[in-house]
């Protein structure tokens, strides 16, 4: 099917292109979304009347997300999940989650934004690509962790596993300690 395109869609190309789509695509996605017109004449001849006014539109939005984008750029919002020991995640963190995350901070962006490249199913800090306008594409951290002591502790630099490992060093240090000291006392008897 070919459809005037409205908007720039990556990977497919710029706003007015004509582009030929599959017809699934076109009619589940392209359409409803407002991002292309079927490709007829009657509605070359309207893109043609509206294409300064699209344009124009498009770039103050354009706008609107660049400076949106510069402060969002580069924040870390602090993510609170239930997990292993080993640092596994109960589910996995979304799109949504990171949305609401960035809402609670202040910012404001939808689900659909959000870019995962692949599953957030551990702890840590994880880097995400949030889609403002299809030309403006910002990189946001989420911290994901068990508590807010545990997400500070990972904004300094220390990951949960080398917490854990510290911490069960030192119990067997302890441990070792005290039977060394029961191994002493009864030596002096």
């Amino acid at each position: 099917m070919q459809v005037i395109l409205l908007q720039r869609v990556a990977k497919l190309g710029q706003m007015g292109e004509v582009v030929n789509v599959k017809d699934g695509y076109a009619r589940n996605y392209l359409l409803p979304q407002g991002k292309a017109l079927r490709a007829n004449e009657a509605n070359i001849k309207s893109f043609e009347a509206k294409k300064v006014q699209l344009e124009a539109q498009n770039l103050e939005t354009k706008k609107e997300a660049e400076a949106a984008g510069a402060r969002l750029d580069g924040q870390t919002f602090v993510v609170i999940r239930s997990a292993s020991d080993a640092g596994a995640l109960y589910g996995s963190v979304t799109g949504r989650d990171a949305a609401e995350a960035a809402d609670a901070a202040g910012f404001t962006f939808k689900r659909d934004q959000v870019v995962l490249d692949r599953p957030i199913k551990d702890l840590g800090l994880h880097t995400v690509s949030v889609v403002l306008h299809p030309e403006v594409t910002v990189k946001i951290r989420l911290n994901v962790a068990r508590s807010v002591e545990e997400a500070a502790l990972q904004a300094s630099g220390k990951s949960i596993q080398e917490l854990a490992a510290e911490a069960e060093a030192a119990a067997e240090f302890e441990i070792a300690e005290l039977f060394d000291d029961i191994g002493a006392a009864g030596n002096d008897e």
